[in-house]
């Protein structure tokens, strides 16, 4: 009994539960269709398969032999070409602990889920609809749902604590895209990489360590970029994210009507205003701390209040430093309004008693819903997948379980893949950079991202192959269909560029 946890379960029955449903999954077939689409007016026929790949890799706990996860692939090729030489993308979402339908039946596949253009939640019924903005015109493309998220599961507890993890997740999805490869004999098919938010971190890691394996990445796509971690923390003695975040909130005020002046005649304006402010001023103003001067700490104040339609009182109480959750929270407080996290269009009614609560995010709750449904029913009635687990869109237990340090560092630090990012940049001369970011988002805003691509440690040459557009939505932009498209048209002058 000592060995049994304060939760009554006993490991060996979680283990032999989990492998039993590893073995299961690796012994289901492929659920194969065939489907058709016409991009750039030419119909393109494809088969789309679900398949569960196994991931038996060096550091995971078993012999080699024993698979220590089954992760779910959802993939479409093209039919009736040379296979071996179409261009072929991998693609993942993030959270941790997100499934990769976003992207999926957001902006790459070649089905999508339409919602409003305003960041506001559609009524049901929910379903897809053919992508004509779809991606499969430049690549054949291979989705990845990692352990833990969608119907993927690894073996043993040991081996979920070793995934659920920045290095262990590299390790382990760098594995099933070189099982991938070999299973369906593509290792001569340019490849190219696509993540989103925490797909960005795993991403720029993941360009270094397929390296690592003798792949060589043709390109890198990162959506809504999250490399560098301290530029996304709010947490004590880390002034940058005040820093980074304040054009983007100058943005989202002059969308929300809470600017005056010039710097409410046009988004353009208030981030012009913001980012001059922050390069200038703001920056040493944080810097400086305790040292500022009475005058000089009014001055910034006055002018953080101009930039966001905050108070200024409200702004001096927060020692000039103005957290993300409470510009959700203050910003539209007179209306009871909560602004969204990752789509600050759109915004949510407060509790009667006007608490700080986080309770939702607006801007994931308009589309989260929408999305899983339409999925489900795209994988069941579609793709014909019958699977009665639960599918784990969006697993909240998988993020709090996320270890966050690299290698063999302990205790506190911030997880940060750009250097990874970086060296593949310097040894691959062929690898190029695309990265969009959304004007609206506030989980990963543009003006961090900016901050960190010109953090990336490398020459002028090398950086001089990244382009970074910007679309106005939030954090999944392709949600806008303008941005959709302008997303597809970009990428595609970055393909033939």
């Amino acid at each position: 009994m000592a060995d049994t946890p304060a939760d009554g379960k006993d490991p060996k029955d979680t283990d032999k539960k989990l492998r039993e449903r590893v073995d299961k999954l690796l012994a289901r077939a492929p659920a194969d269709s065939r489907g058709s689409i016409t991009l750039g007016g030419r119909r393109l026929d494809y088969t789309a398969s679900v398949a569960f790949v196994p991931v038996v890799a060096e550091g995971f706990a078993g012999t080699p032999a024993e698979p220590q996860a089954a992760v779910m692939t959802t993939s479409y090729v093209l039919d009736g070409t040379d296979a071996a030489t179409r261009p072929l993308c991998f693609a993942f979402n993030g959270g941790p602990g997100s499934a990769s339908i976003w992207l999926h039946l957001g902006a790459l596949g070649p089905q999508r889920v339409v919602v409003p253009d305003d960041g506001s939640m559609p009524r049901a019924p929910y379903g897809v609809v053919d992508n004509p903005h779809s991606w499969f015109e430049h690549f054949d493309m291979v989705f990845i749902d990692p352990p833990h998220t969608g119907w993927s599961v690894c073996a043993s507890e040991e081996a979920r604590k070793k995934m659920l993890s920045v290095d262990g997740d590299v390790a382990a999805l760098a594995e099933v895209m070189r099982a991938w490869l070999t299973r369906h004999r593509r290792w001569g098919s340019p490849l190219y990489l696509a993540g989103e938010s925490y797909g960005t971190t795993r991403g720029a890691a993941l360009a270094a360590k397929m390296q690592d394996l003798g792949a060589a990445l043709s390109g890198l796509v990162l959506i809504s970029c999250a490399m560098d971690l301290q530029s996304l923390d709010f947490a004590p003695a880390n002034d940058l994210p005040y820093a980074l975040f304040l054009p983007a909130f100058a943005n989202v005020s002059q969308y929300h009507g809470l600017l005056k002046g010039p710097l409410a005649e046009s988004p353009a304006a208030a981030r012009a205003a913001a980012e001059a402010f922050v390069d200038e001023d703001y920056a040493a103003a944080l810097l400086a701390g305790a040292r500022l001067s009475d005058k000089r700490r009014g001055k910034v104040a006055r002018r953080i209040a101009e930039l966001t339609g905050l108070p200024q009182a409200f702004v001096e109480e927060k020692n000039l430093r103005i957290a993300d959750a409470d510009y959700f929270f203050e910003a539209l407080r007179a209306q009871g309004r909560i602004v969204g996290r990752l789509d600050a269009r759109g915004t949510g009614p407060m509790a009667a008693r006007r608490t700080r609560d986080w309770e939702f995010d607006p801007g994931i709750e308009a589309i989260a819903a929408p999305y899983t449904m339409a999925a489900m029913d795209h994988f069941g009635r579609t793709l014909g997948v019958d699977l009665q687990e639960r599918y784990e869109t969006l697993s909240h237990d998988t993020h709090k379980a996320w270890n966050w340090n690299r290698g063999e560092a302990k205790g506190n630090q911030y997880a940060c893949t750009s250097p990874d990012l970086a060296r593949a940049l310097r040894r691959n001369p062929h690898l190029k950079l695309f990265v969009a970011s959304g004007r609206y988002d506030l989980g990963t805003p543009y003006s961090a991202s900016d901050w960190s691509l010109a953090q990336l440690d490398a020459p002028a040459e090398v950086l001089g192959r990244i382009v970074h557009r910007y679309y106005d939505a939030g954090h999944m932009m392709y949600t806008r269909s303008a941005d959709l498209a302008q997303l597809k048209a970009d990428l595609a002058a970055w393909l033939q560029n």
